[in-house]
């Protein structure tokens, strides 16, 4: 199968060379002056992995995009509607489209599948969601992980195509589901990150549990399958994203409530903000993601916070 990976980060990088790995000939595309391009391009090496000569790498967009069946997109989610003003531009008839990020659009509240759909029309469009890091990955750690979509043929035939020893792909049966609680993980992660920074790693079970069920509630007011939550787009990733020294979001939120910078993307900030435009629109009390968000913006402080979440008057756990 012919691919193109738009988008050549930590993820995207991976993703072309594992589907090089498993026999697909890939493209990986990325902007000239980005330093990830560049590294990829002088060394086909960004300290992590090493891409083989079969993996080709081009800055011509409509090259990687003409060349394509399947179009997998790795990006800052926040980006990607002007981006996909520039790939509107291109012919693609017979493509079909893989989103790779996980988050919501902080503006309008939508969903990255809707954002496409919104930008792009009809295309047949899939997201690939779940639990593991590229650093782990490469050095041979097998994980599971999920491909949804409203196109059941589409996503069947992803799954198909991409699984391996290393990757088990699942076929997702609830693509709101899929998506919300693959975004709303990485604000969760924030949390756990903040928890860590204060010496209170053993509060992330109560985290774990709470954030599981809030964000169930926030899929089916959605129109989703709450049970959604408890799969691998959401719960089943914690461990990556809320203990892992790998995740870009529990160390966001480790050196924020240290005073320290952060120079790396972290999706959950964003993400955060367009939760809590979520839960106010389908009137969903989600404590947690209010609480992430009011101590970015500095409303109120982390310890307040805390006790807010985890010292509460006494009520029914469910």
């Amino acid at each position: 199968m012919n691919i193109s990976v738009l988008g050549c980060g930590r993820w995207g990088a991976f993703i072309a060379w594992y589907l090089n790995k498993i026999g697909h000939n890939v493209m990986t595309w990325g902007l000239s002056d980005a330093p990830q391009f560049i590294e990829l391009r002088d060394t086909r090496s960004n300290g992590m992995l090493t891409f083989p000569e079969s993996l080709e790498i081009s800055d011509d967009l409509g090259k990687a995009v003409s060349r394509a069946e399947v179009i997998v997109i790795s990006i800052s989610c926040q980006a990607l509607r002007s981006f996909l003003a520039d790939v509107k531009k291109l012919d693609l008839s017979g493509k079909s489209f893989v989103l790779c990020m996980k988050g919501i659009e902080e503006g309008t509240g939508l969903r990255l599948t809707q954002v496409v759909k919104e930008i792009l029309g009809d295309v047949p469009v899939a997201v690939w969601v779940g639990p593991g890091h590229p650093q782990n990955f490469v050095n041979g750690v097998p994980n599971c992980m999920v491909i949804d979509s409203e196109n059941e043929e589409l996503k069947r035939k992803l799954v198909n195509d991409f699984s391996s020893e290393l990757i088990r792909f699942y076929i997702g049966a609830d693509l709101i589901g899929s998506e919300v609680g693959a975004a709303a993980k990485n604000v969760v992660g924030i949390a756990a990150g903040m928890l860590d920074g204060l010496g209170y790693g053993c509060l992330k079970g109560a985290l774990m549990s709470r954030g599981t069920h809030e964000v169930g509630k926030l899929i089916k007011a959605m129109g989703g399958n709450e049970r959604s939550a408890y799969g691998l787009c959401h719960l089943g990733d914690y461990e990556a994203t809320l203990f892992s020294k790998f995740s870009q979001n529990r160390m966001f939120g480790e050196t924020f409530v240290k005073g320290e910078s952060y120079t790396k993307l972290a999706e959950g900030v964003a993400t955060s903000r367009a939760m809590v435009k979520l839960a106010k629109k389908y009137n969903v009390e989600m404590p947690i993601v209010n609480g992430v968000n009011d101590i970015l913006s500095h409303k109120i402080s982390v310890d307040n916070q805390l006790a807010a979440l985890f010292l509460r008057s006494i009520k029914e756990e469910f």
